[in-house]
């Protein structure tokens, strides 16, 4: 009995690791294929702007979609830096403990969003909450008077109670008003490519502009 206890945990913890690996290895792959799509798009930073998009994203998914609003926008793009959750079997092992916190080390902590009228927010979804780097962005700075969209990129589903505390906590820091817009991208190995997470993201643009929340 103590024997086929021990063969079945020992499979789940190798099955466990195996999980692990691919999704490492996956995680890599968009990474570089991320950081090219990027480096071919850059968005020079303007004083003339009055939009900007402030996204945290592991693998660079999120930044993508990101960097394809300021585009969008004529926006100004800011890149958020989370060390401890760098790519990596370390990395990932943080983002899985800290999934559904609020608390982050990000670089850089405030960012003067003075002559914005309109914040875009951009987070991939950890455990269905938005990833902790974006709460501690929020937490760190202010929006008085701005426009504030949350976008977010997932690859199962999110809680709308993390949503709604994420907006109380926007909306506490003077944002005029809060919209959300998310794209499901799927399961790992199973994922929709770049340009249909975009081509969909613009048909959520379009029915948010048809009918205004705000």
């Amino acid at each position: 009995m103590i024997k086929a206890i021990l063969c079945v945990a020992a499979a789940l913890i190798v099955g466990a690791l195996m999980v692990v690996f691919v999704v490492t290895r996956i995680e890599n792959s968009q990474a570089e294929k991320n950081a090219k799509r990027l480096a071919q798009s850059p968005v020079a930073e303007s004083l003339d702007r009055t939009t900007a998009v402030v996204v945290f994203s592991r693998s660079g998914n999120t930044a993508v979609l990101g960097r394809y609003i300021a585009q969008q926008e004529n926006a100004d793009f800011y890149r958020l830096l989370a060390p401890d959750y760098d790519l990596g079997l370390l990395g990932l092992a943080n983002a899985l403990s800290d999934a559904r916190g609020s608390e982050a080390m990000i670089q850089p902590e405030t960012v003067n969003l003075s002559q914005y009228g309109t914040v875009y927010l951009g987070s991939p979804i950890w455990l269905y909450s938005p990833a902790p780097p974006i709460w501690e962005f929020v937490d760190k700075n202010r929006f008085d008077g701005m426009q504030v969209v949350l976008f977010n990129t997932y690859n199962s589903k999110f809680e709308q109670s993390y949503i709604d505390a994420l907006r109380d906590r926007i909306m506490a820091k003077g944002a005029r008003s809060f919209e959300h817009r998310y794209v499901l991208r799927g399961r790992m190995g199973q994922q929709i490519s770049t340009e249909k997470v975009l081509e969909n993201y613009d048909a959520i643009q379009s029915e948010t502009e048809t009918n205004p929340l705000n």
